[in-house]
């Protein structure tokens, strides 16, 4: 088998597996959030194995994705209630090998929807609560910061930062007018976190062009 070949059947085999995780996700959405939360993220983790055995077991692979999915969710309030998430399952299977990096603001701006399905908007970001990480963040005064967590010379910020307060999660949707019960939850950053991403002040991102190629599939450059 070529190598194009391999690559194809490989892309082919994960537009499958996309297919019947979705039929089972869809299901679980009617029976309520944990289930179905849980699936998509095992979902996640189990579409990274498939990519590391491809490539080989010295593969080192990224993901970007939200806080929420990124970050050991047994150090937060989701995790407490019976959720899992990427960051967790990566953290039991590699131990410190996977590196969890999260990313924090105070205030500016975010490219987000009102609702899934809703057109996106630029949208100003409520400057942080007091009781928030974000807020002792803010208090440094630095605009931005990149803090290992893991590194020893940084234990008494750790310390700081393992006490449970509330963080602030912005995703697909933000909903400023709801912000305390849509976006904050209760965690101990620094077990949450290996490494912290500061911006003081966030300006939305630009999208990338969207439109599609002429003569190429409809899901083009992704599976279904």
């Amino acid at each position: 088998m070529t190598k194009e070949s391999e690559e194809a059947y490989f892309n082919a085999t994960q537009n499958a597996r996309v297919v019947r995780a979705a039929e089972q996700y869809y299901r679980l959405m009617y029976r309520g959030s944990t289930q179905s939360w849980n699936l998509r993220d095992r979902h996640m983790f189990d579409t990274l194995q498939q990519v590391i055995e491809a490539k080989g077991s010295d593969a080192k692979v990224v993901i970007w994705t939200h806080n929420s999915h990124i970050g050991n969710a047994s150090a937060t309030e989701m995790g407490w209630q019976g959720q899992f998430n990427i960051g967790e399952l990566c953290r039991t299977a590699y131990g410190e090998q996977a590196v969890l990096i999260g990313f924090g603001t105070h205030a500016g701006n975010v490219a987000a929807a009102d609702n899934w399905d809703s057109p996106m908007k630029i949208k100003q970001i409520v400057p942080s609560r007091a009781d928030s990480f974000e807020r002792i963040f803010h208090e440094t005064q630095l605009p931005c910061a990149l803090i290992e967590l893991r590194n020893p010379q940084h234990s008494e910020v750790r310390e700081q930062l393992t006490q449970t307060r509330l963080e602030r999660a912005i995703g697909v949707i933000y909903r400023p007018e709801s912000e305390y019960y849509s976006h904050y939850f209760k965690a101990s950053l620094a077990e949450q976190f290996d490494a912290y991403v500061w911006f003081d002040e966030t300006t939305a991102v630009t999208p990338l062009p969207s439109a599609r190629p002429q003569g190429v599939p409809d899901t083009y450059p992704f599976g279904v």
